[in-house]
């Protein structure tokens, strides 16, 4: 909205206006011209840098069809907006940089494929490729509509405050498992390949409680159903306080109810306050008044008016001693009963 006071009010002088140099001798008009230049030019100079080679790729068939790439992220300072994928010299993925991994689709089957990918930043740069990966897709089973069976064993170890082990036993199919797919919860996170039954998961979060399953996958695309869950907790970071993700969740369902259990962490003091969610949204804060604070195990007993069949995926986290919410605990997932 225009004010009519400001109108009367002096304006002060532009910062890029050029200087009045009435007066002056010419050398001194000189200096203050190279001078106004010099400031234009540095205020008009853009970003020509481009950021780094994405590093890491890595290619897997997935299918007779598809073939899953993979890189690592990006340091917070290399400024990368997107990601280019490339098979051979042609685009054919454009992503955002939060996104390090993407299935290209409709491929032919036994045939071999290279990828690369390249960063870019918010001025438009562009980086060179980084090192390429190849891979050759199976041969199709076009009839193939039976699943593998899921793997029997899934079992999890932390490395460190940013890293874990995921090792599973191998699966079964008729005409072959082509890849195994891990999840974190419902999101799919890594592929690797057929004889392959061990990975390495990057870029953890520091004292966080991680829940993984691994699933197979044939020729045609079937998916197994998820092998058990495994829950791996990664140690705090250097300098971070002790462990305070809740331990040993379980969450059962009965008619209209649904019952969760956990351990809570070691703050040194008693705690009183979880906040859970379900599907990945806070719904309610857990409160133990005085005197009723368990002393090790705690329960609690939701009611329930969803339909019986909802999936619920549902996780919680303790209120620490100084106001602040901790680690959220290993996410279950259960179907409400009738």
């Amino acid at each position: 909205m225009h004010d009519p006071a400001s109108s009367t009010a002096p304006h002060p002088p532009h910062p890029f206006r050029r200087p009045s140099v009435r007066g002056t001798t010419p050398a001194r008009a000189l200096a203050l011209a190279l001078a106004l230049a010099a400031v234009l030019s540095a205020c008009g100079a853009s970003d020509t840098t481009p950021p780094a080679a994405p590093a890491g790729l890595t290619a897997q068939a997935g299918s007779a069809t598809t073939v899953h790439v993979m890189w690592q992220s990006p340091a917070p300072s290399d400024g990368v907006t997107s990601f280019l994928v490339f098979q051979a010299d042609r685009l054919v993925r454009e992503l955002p940089a939060d996104k390090t991994m993407t299935d290209i689709t409709g491929l032919a089957p036994q045939t071999a494929y290279a990828f690369t990918v390249r960063a870019r930043d918010a001025a438009g740069n562009t980086s060179p490729a980084g090192a390429p990966a190849s891979a050759t897709t199976p041969a199709a089973k076009a009839e193939d509509r039976l699943p593998p069976t899921a793997p029997p064993r899934t079992d999890g170890q932390a490395l460190g405050p940013t890293s874990a082990r995921l090792t599973w036993a191998a699966a079964t199919d008729d005409t072959g498992v082509t890849a195994y797919d891990v999840y974190q919860g419902d999101a799919r996170i890594h592929t690797v390949g057929p004889g392959v039954t061990t990975t390495v998961l990057e870029d953890l979060r520091p004292d966080s409680v991680y829940t993984f399953t691994v699933k197979a996958r044939d020729g045609a695309d079937n998916s197994s159903p998820a092998g058990p869950a495994a829950d791996v907790t990664t140690p705090p970071g250097p300098g971070q306080r002790t462990g305070t993700a809740p331990a040993d969740f379980t969450a059962a369902a009965s008619p209209g109810a649904v019952t969760l259990a956990w351990t809570a962490p070691a703050t040194g003091r008693e705690t009183s306050e979880y906040e859970l969610y379900v599907n990945g949204r806070p719904t309610t804060v857990i409160q133990f008044g005085t005197g009723a604070v368990p002393a090790g195990r705690a329960e609690h007993r939701l009611t329930v008016a969803e339909p019986p069949g909802t999936v619920w995926t549902v996780k919680l986290r303790a209120r620490l001693p100084d106001g602040t919410w901790g680690a959220f605990s290993a996410e279950r997932r259960i179907v409400l009963a009738s």
